[in-house]
């Protein structure tokens, strides 16, 4: 599998990356086994967690897993925190106090004494981005971080971050944010401010939380995401009259290559402008190996210039190229 830069930063991470959201809900320990191994044996490094995934249970079943399956040495393990864990005094947000004790936790979790990439979930409003920040400054001197990143922020707020930490040994290297074919809103802003600041793109959902797969067009299938009760509104999110129409182009698109609709929206995410890696989830081992066989696909010009058009978003001002 191909291996990409974190924006401008030395970490290098493969362009196809794992999610672990599901895992520890509607993904047992003996099914990630399975994932991670399918995963590494194919080159994949990156494998992204949340301290808030399963109530940490994700983060304990990947820590579980590394060095008697996969050596720790050979993945890039990602995780997050700020989001809120319980009521307890630290149980969440993005304070310094908060922060540092989620990463001591998630390491705990995990069974390693460094995470190689550690964002920051979400914007606090309640917590001054200087004091945020600062914990950032102390989990890469402690050690406890090697390069950090952020998650789900707007542009003006990526934009304040990054420049907050431009010249320090924990500049920010990343952002996580949802892309895809349904969901390209970050075209007009954040995309922008990342490119603007050497920072890689980590694509979440971009199969359009499974929409782009299909098999919600005429149904929807009793063991998907989105018959389970917790992933429902997740999946419902995405299915309206616009989606459908983009879904029913990737579908045609697919059909003329002979490949899948998966393989053709992963495709076309992974390889856009200032995307480092697009990150899968899979609830099976089978269902991930349908993503990675993207691998072996490049969409030519003219199919990724009409699901461009087809999915394109409309940019007001100040967002569009004037004169």
């Amino acid at each position: 599998m191909e291996q990409r830069h974190l924006g401008r930063s030395g970490l290098r991470v493969s362009r196809i990356g794992l999610g672990t959201m599901t895992w520890g809900q509607d993904t047992d320990a003996d099914e990630a086994a399975s994932q991670l191994v399918a995963f590494a044996d194919l080159g994949g490094t990156l494998v992204d967690t949340a301290d808030v995934y399963a109530g940490g249970e994700s983060e304990r079943i990947l820590g579980g897993l590394l060095g008697d399956l996969v050596p720790r040495e050979e993945l890039v393990i990602a995780t997050k925190a700020v989001a809120r864990r319980d009521d307890g005094p630290f149980g969440g947000g993005a304070s310094r106090g908060a922060l540092l004790f989620a990463l001591d936790c998630s390491l705990r979790r995990l069974g390693v004494d460094h995470v190689d990439l550690w964002q920051l979930h979400a914007w606090d409003v309640a917590v001054p981005i200087e004091e945020t920040m600062s914990a950032l400054d102390a989990a890469v001197a402690s050690g406890k971080v090697r390069y950090a990143g952020v998650s789900n922020y707007s542009g003006w707020q990526l934009g304040t971050a990054a420049t907050l930490q431009r010249g320090k040994t924990s500049s920010l290297v990343s952002t996580q944010m949802e892309y895809s074919l349904l969901e390209r809103g970050i075209e007009r802003e954040a995309l922008p401010a990342a490119s603007h600041h050497g920072l890689g793109l980590l694509a979440w959902a971009p199969l359009g939380r499974g929409v782009l797969t299909g098999k919600y067009r005429a149904a929807t299938p009793a063991d998907s995401r989105g018959a389970s009760a917790h992933f429902a509104p997740y999946v419902d999110y995405h299915r309206n009259e616009r989606a459908a129409r983009i879904v029913q182009a990737v579908v045609t698109a697919a059909d003329g290559l002979a490949t899948t609709p998966l393989s053709v929206a992963l495709a076309w995410v992974r390889d856009r402008p200032g995307v480092s890696s697009a990150v899968v989830g899979a609830r099976d081992t089978g269902q991930l190996l349908g993503s990675l066989v993207s691998e072996e696909l490049t969409l030519p010009a003219a199919i990724r210039a009409a699901l461009d058009d087809v999915s394109d978003i409309e940019l007001g001002y100040p967002e569009q190229r004037l004169g």
